[in-house]
């Protein structure tokens, strides 16, 4: 459970500040701004940036505009049927060849183990 706090409200710090409400520190009068040690000269205070005037108008196009249709597309064409029991059975096949491997393969592997451990006893 969280505790309320006493404060601003959780978004007044993302408000936008009143307008001459007040500005950013600037660097003191008395102390000119230095370039950092690059060899050229102090960048010379400059005055606050132009307003934003909002985006440029648009100009709406004409009535019944659109873009030019360059090639029109054929329909679809239609699917040829199916066999269902020729690919029910194609599907067996495949099956018990992926069967048949991978029994082969821990055969296979279940032997170079048993070699391995055979080895390492001697």
């Amino acid at each position: 459970m969280t505790t309320p706090r006493s404060g601003p409200a959780s978004d007044d710090q993302w408000r936008r500040p009143e307008p001459g409400a007040g500005s950013p520190p600037s660097a003191p009068a008395d102390r000119p701004a230095q370039a950092g040690g690059t060899g050229q000269p102090p960048i010379p205070p400059t005055s606050a940036p132009p307003a934003y005037g909002g985006p440029p108008p648009t100009v709406a196009p004409p009535a019944g505009w659109r873009p030019e249709v360059q090639l029109r597309a054929n329909p679809p064409r239609q699917l040829p049927a199916q066999d269902m029991a020729a690919l029910d059975a194609q599907e067996q096949r495949a099956q018990r060849v992926t069967w048949t491997l991978g029994v082969v393969a821990a055969v296979v592997l279940f032997l170079l183990v048993c070699l391995l451990c055979t080895r390492a006893l001697r």
